[in-house]
């Protein structure tokens, strides 16, 4: 069991954790607990198994043809595949790399979710967005325009809509990869403002390549590594002010000073 997993009740956890594609391995043995209304940044070069990790919670990997997984992966002790993936998907939310709007309303892109999980009671639909979008610190820019298109929204907007509209169905987890990493420097300040809000309230798991991200709104972090004989292998985990400060493995050292990666 982690130090993180002893602090906060575990929200996410892997035992044993191998994913292949095919016959290419994507990540080795992990085993990770994650704490429960914590951010947790995972980090690492290109290639070395961060956004296969990520899409495990909500079992997206599944939709790759030759993805085998073999381990345990638990959401609040219970395994994830004993769950209705279509529920696991709306318990774990997920925020993609580039601002992925639908060509909807503004108010039809939150309305969404709820109404494919059957509510349709106008009112309750409106209290909903409304709740969502302030979740989301997008309410007061877009209240009074909630029928315009999502694709007239800046790329900030857009992202930080995505969030309002995940968390429009209630979800206990926020995946994130690269949120950030399509957004001007004010936009990325604006969202990690909001992932730090969030946490009081969600398990968010984020996959950064940016050092500095990683360290401004995580409380633990995860560097992962490909090496000369094994692909995705967990290097540390620990809380991000140790990672960065006081790291047990010389190769998160070197990573996270850039000698390499």
């Amino acid at each position: 069991m982690s130090k993180q997993s002893k602090k906060s009740q575990v929200m996410l956890e892997t035992r044993g954790l191998s994913l292949h594609y095919g016959e290419s391995p994507a990540l080795e043995d992990i085993n990770l607990a994650i704490g429960a209304q914590r951010v947790t940044a995972i980090i690492g070069p290109s290639g070395c198994g961060k956004s296969s990790f990520l899409r495990t919670f909500n079992r997206m990997n599944d939709l790759i043809p030759g993805a085998r997984v073999q381990g345990e992966v638990l959401m609040g002790g219970e395994s994830i595949y004993c769950r209705d993936v279509v529920e696991l998907r709306r318990l774990v939310g997920m925020v993609f790399q580039k601002p992925n709007p639908f060509p909807k309303s503004i108010y039809d892109n939150v309305a969404y979710g709820p109404r494919a999980n059957g509510v349709r009671d106008r009112g309750a639909l409106s209290e909903i967005v409304e709740r969502s979008l302030r979740d989301a610190a997008l309410w007061d820019e877009v209240k009074d325009d909630l029928g315009r298109s999502a694709l007239a929204l800046s790329g900030g907007q857009q992202q930080r809509l995505c969030i309002a509209r995940a968390l429009a169905v209630e979800p206990q987890v926020i995946l994130m990869d690269e949120p950030a990493s399509a957004l001007d420097p004010i936009a990325t300040l604006k969202l990690e403002e909001l992932i730090r809000e969030l946490k009081k309230r969600y398990t968010i798991v984020i996959v950064t390549h940016n050092m500095q991200q990683a360290s401004r709104v995580s409380d633990d972090t995860a560097f992962f590594l490909t090496d000369e004989t094994r692909c995705g292998v967990l290097v540390e985990f620990d809380e991000t002010r140790r990672i960065f400060t006081q790291p047990a493995d010389p190769r998160t050292e070197d990573y996270i000073t850039g000698r390499f990666g």
